[in-house]
């Protein structure tokens, strides 16, 4: 049974697992793998946030950077150096994306429960400040050594998402000898460590990072035994739209599936997610992903 939790975000609370809350994705980038250019200016992505709080989505995450294979993340205090594949996004540019879709979305709608996808403390706290309620971040705090601090002092809710490494070193990653028992490890250990500086329990939601630093074939059994991170205690966010184990599963003639055709594919992961307990999904295709949703719900209840 899923368990049902409060999930504090300072201003208010949303209940999780009653039924599944559905995040949608706006990417304010030029290279998101997804749908990255889309909705690369304030006004587009504004429209395309209120389309997906039409289609139903019950929280919007806006992001200014993309994290994939070959980005070089820079924490606070480094540099980029030569060989990059592909530069990191200042936080003044990343500032100057998201901030005005932020506030122009508070404008238009009010009562929308905006995310930010960030990993850089700064660009959280003027999010937040913004009118943004939860800080998303894919690296689990470790990226910026001052996101833990700003959290604690924010009181807003937090996404702390498993990473494995840095997106430059994906490639090479060695195999886990078990990723769920190491990932459920390191979540465990991240969390701890948000706690004890102050990151009250109650505002944290955790994510296995399904993509983030595994290898393709890792991927299937954190879907497989996703039941055992309530073992954790804590609300479960899951995010695998469109992305490569997807692809790899759907191939055709030796060759992944490509984007646009993993919709499906997308789905029935969302949905085993689902079924396994999780109590946000994170997806770009909103519409299709609810309708998915009442239908898991049904069999979850």
């Amino acid at each position: 049974m899923r368990p049902v939790v409060e999930w504090n975000l300072g201003s208010r609370t949303l209940k999780l697992g009653k039924r599944t809350l559905v995040m949608g994705v706006v990417n304010v980038t030029p290279d998101s793998f997804s749908d990255g250019g889309l909705h690369f200016d304030r006004d587009r992505a504004v429209e395309h946030a209120l389309q997906l709080l039409d289609d139903g989505a019950d929280i919007i995450d806006v992001g200014g950077e993309s994290t994939r294979p070959g980005t070089k993340v820079v924490s606070s205090g480094e540099s980029s150096g030569p060989g990059d594949t592909k530069q990191p996004v200042s936080e003044k540019e990343e500032l100057g994306r998201v901030i005005p879709v932020i506030t122009a979305l508070k404008q238009r709608r009010s009562d929308t429960v905006i995310s930010v996808d960030t990993y850089k403390s700064s660009v959280a706290r003027a999010a937040v400040e913004a009118g943004a309620e939860i800080v998303n971040d894919v690296s689990g705090f470790l990226w910026d050594r001052l996101m833990v601090k700003t959290l604690a002092a924010l009181k807003c809710g937090a996404v702390l998402m498993h990473t494995r490494g840095r997106p430059e070193e994906w490639a090479a990653m060695p195999p886990a000898s078990d990723i769920v028992v190491q990932v459920k490890r390191e979540l465990r250990d991240r969390a701890d460590t948000a706690l004890m500086a102050g990151v009250k329990r109650g505002r944290i939601v955790l994510d296995p990072g399904f993509g983030f630093g595994k290898r393709l074939e890792e991927n299937y059994p954190l879907l497989k035994r996703f039941e055992e991170f309530h073992q954790l205690r804590y609300p479960l966010m899951v995010g695998v739209c469109r992305k490569g184990f997807i692809g790899r599963a759907l191939a055709r003639d030796g060759k992944d599936a490509p984007l646009t055709e993993r919709l499906y594919g997308t789905l029935a992961a969302e949905a085993a997610a689902i079924l396994k307990g999780a109590h946000i999904i994170r997806t770009h295709d909103v519409r299709a992903c609810v309708d998915a949703v009442r239908i898991a719900d049904i069999v979850v209840n």
